[in-house]
Formats: C-alpha cells, structure tokens, sequence
C-alpha cells in the first residue's frame, strides 16, 4: 500500500509541473493580417482659371450747373441744397466678355449741344481701349431713364439685360408720358436679343458680376455688384440713390415709382455694402468719381 500511495504522489507532481509549464508558456503567434492594396491617388479636379475682371468708369456727361435737388426727397429733406451731378457709365471685362453698364446721354451734336451731353461718345471711348461695339456681349441698363440709355441703340448686337418690369413699362401700347422707348427699338421689333431679368442676374455665371434687383425708382430698376480680385467688392448704385446725402438719410425723390419698394431696396442695398466690405458708388454724384482710376485706367 506504501508503494501505491508513492505511485499517485510521483503522478500528482508530474501533472502539477507540466500545468505550470502550459500555463507559462507564450502563446503562438496570431497569423498576420492580409495587406490591403494600396488606395490608387486621389483625382483632382481640373482647376478653372478665373477669368480676368475690371471694372473702367465712361464719361457719360455731367450738369454744368449746381442743381437744386429738393425734388429728391418727398419729405422736403433737401431744401436749398445744390449739388453737381454727374452721369457714369461703366465697361466691366470677364475674360474675353465685355458688358457695358448704362450708357448715360447722347453725345454732343449739332451747332448747339445739350450742356448735359459727353463730349465723347461711348463708341469713341471704347476705340481708345481698342474695342468695337460689336465686342460687347452685354449692355445693361439700370432703369429707363433717358440719361441712363442715351446710347445703348449704339450696340445693337449685344445681349440688352434690363429689369422685367421695366421691360414691361417699355412695351406698354401707351406708356407713361416721358418714357422714350426709341432707343429700344431695336430690341423692342424683336430685332435684338433681350433678356428681361426679374431677381437678381449672375451675369458671367461665376458670381463675380450680378445685377440686384433694387425695384422703386422704378418697377424694374436694378444695381451692380462687381466682385474684383484686388480692389474687392464694388457696389454701383444706379438711380437707387442721387448724392450722398440721399443714400445717407434714406432719400425717397418725389418721381419714384414705389416709396416702400425704394426704402426696402435701400435698405437691402446697405446691408450688403456693410456685410461685404463694399465701396459705394453713386452714379450720379460727382464726388464718387475718384473712387475709380481715370479713364482709360480701370480697377482689377
């Protein structure tokens, strides 16, 4: 029995060792992971150049006189204020596309010209930046107005962008007396391409030139935005403001065609200015006009 009780002692311990031995010893090792194929180089998109932008200020005539501007407020805001006025038509280039922005009075003609007209016209100013009227792809007009379409029929082959509801007004069998729509002609017979804008209009499609929809002095008036690459943004007013003291207090003239419409579009226009860092032009005021370089210079 002593013999069989030293059997099972020299068994237990042989068991105990080898236990040990497993437990301690390392574990194989795990079979390495596949590995996965190299991700082929990302394809980037083709870059698009921006098209070259700048933006050149026209003579298009100017008063010779102080004017009483009293009619530009319906609140008597202006009484005994005069101020000289002036008219400015501008040539924005994108690219290889030229608009023209309104094109002010006619030119000087005639023994006895009218002391309000360019002593050139926009024909002769665009020679001497060696283009031809049939190189505008666009001629856009803020409003109506005679002092602001005095020479677009000078450009019969571009695209006329124009408010809707001034197009309208144009087209009326019987428009309001004042409204000369001769210069339109063309576009009117249907002779001419025409695209009546209603909002606002990405002119070139890239955002850098737009025409916002800035209703009240007329039912289709409209400003332009210009976006330039080193000058910044540039705000052009149209006839939503006269002078700087109209656009400062909110002037509203006695001839505007919607009083809310006008203080809305002003207020709209403000905001803008103020959030994009813009500089304000006033078409008519003539000291806005050093804002932009002498012709034949133009800002980029």
């Amino acid at each position: 029995m002593r013999r069989d009780i030293k059997i099972a002692a020299a068994w237990l311990t042989s068991a105990i060792a080898a236990a040990t031995a497993s437990a301690w010893a390392a574990p194989a090792p795990a079979p390495a992971p596949a590995r996965a194929p190299a991700a082929a180089p990302a394809q980037t998109a083709p870059t698009q150049t921006a098209a070259e932008l700048s933006l050149t200020r026209f003579d298009c005539g100017k008063t010779t006189t102080l004017n009483d501007v009293s009619r530009f407020s319906d609140v008597a805001a202006f009484k005994g204020l005069n101020i000289e006025l002036t008219f400015s038509c501008y040539l924005v280039k994108h690219g290889n596309d030229y608009l023209v922005w309104d094109t002010g009075n006619p030119p000087a003609s005639g023994s006895a010209p009218a002391p309000t007209a360019p002593k050139l016209s926009l024909v002769e100013q665009l020679a001497q930046l060696h283009l031809q009227p049939e190189q505008i792809t666009f001629v856009a007009v803020s409003h109506y107005h005679g002092d602001h379409v005095g020479q677009v029929a000078s450009f019969p082959q571009a695209t006329l962008l124009i408010g809707k509801g001034d197009w309208e007004v144009l087209n009326d069998p019987k428009p309001n007396a004042g409204i000369n729509t001769a210069n339109f002609a063309r576009w009117i017979s249907g002779g001419g391409k025409v695209e009546p804008v209603s909002g606002d209009k990405d002119v070139f499609g890239d955002g850098t030139v737009i025409m916002l929809n800035t209703p009240g002095h007329t039912p289709g008036h409209h400003s332009l935005l210009v976006k330039l690459k080193e000058k910044g943004n540039v705000l052009i007013t149209g006839d939503l403001a006269h002078f700087r003291e109209n656009y400062d207090s909110n002037g509203v003239p006695t001839f505007n065609t919607s009083r809310a419409d006008t203080l809305a579009s002003l207020d709209r226009f403000k905001q803008l200015a103020t959030n994009l860092h813009a500089t304000v032009i006033i078409q008519h005021d003539a000291r806005d006009i050093e804002k932009l370089p002498a012709f034949p210079a133009g800002a980029k």
